[in-house]
């Protein structure tokens, strides 16, 4: 079971860990309010991304998708709240500016963006599916291993984020930056939609 359960980490770091939703909102507001001011945004993510793992292991996301008329309403709200995170991440103020945590991302924002978040699905559900192990204390076990490796995933791109911020102090180059990730959380959206 172990070496099953290193192989299903193995086959998930590259599609939980690339850039998606809510790795470059991660890094985004990272950049645009530091580590402090985006733990609770965070943790929010943390938690959605649980519970997307659990949604999958128990089958609901299944259920609701063969729903008539659910899949394309949950990718119209999905694709309206990434432009909604977006907006907040290209319009942020640089760190150097927040100094009373004015405009600091939500536990709310973040738990709705994971949620939200098609690229969840598609890359847990694709990795939980795939995997060899049957019984269901694997299955407990494959939960625990995939929500561990998505908060670690997260913390990463969070801390990506708050990293290049010391660097983004000059308001011009924060905008940019801002800009940058509001732009790549948009096309991580739109790229899949143009296939």
């Amino acid at each position: 079971m172990v070496g099953d359960l290193a192989l299903l980490v193995l086959a998930a770091l590259p599609l939980m860990g690339s850039p998606g939703p809510a790795t470059l909102s991660l890094a985004g507001m990272g950049a645009a309010h530091g580590m402090r001011l985006s733990v609770h945004y965070a943790a929010g993510v943390n938690i959605g991304t649980i519970a997307v793992v659990l949604a999958i292991a128990a089958g609901v996301t299944a259920i609701i998708l063969e729903l008539p008329g659910m899949k394309p309403a949950l990718m119209i709200f999905a694709g309206v709240y990434m432009i909604y995170l977006a907006w907040h991440i290209a319009t942020a103020p640089p760190v150097a500016a927040q100094e009373q945590g004015s405009g600091a991302p939500s536990f709310l924002s973040g738990l709705v963006l994971a949620i939200a978040n098609p690229k969840a699905y598609a890359a847990i559900g694709a990795v939980y599916a795939g995997s060899t192990t049957g019984a269901d204390e694997s299955a407990i076990a494959k939960v625990i291993a995939l929500s561990i490796l998505a908060i670690a995933v997260n913390t990463i791109w969070l801390w990506f984020g708050a990293a290049i911020a010391a660097i983004l102090r000059d308001p011009q180059k924060a905008r940019v930056a801002n800009l940058i990730f509001a732009f790549l959380l948009l096309g991580s959206v739109a790229l899949p939609l143009l296939r």
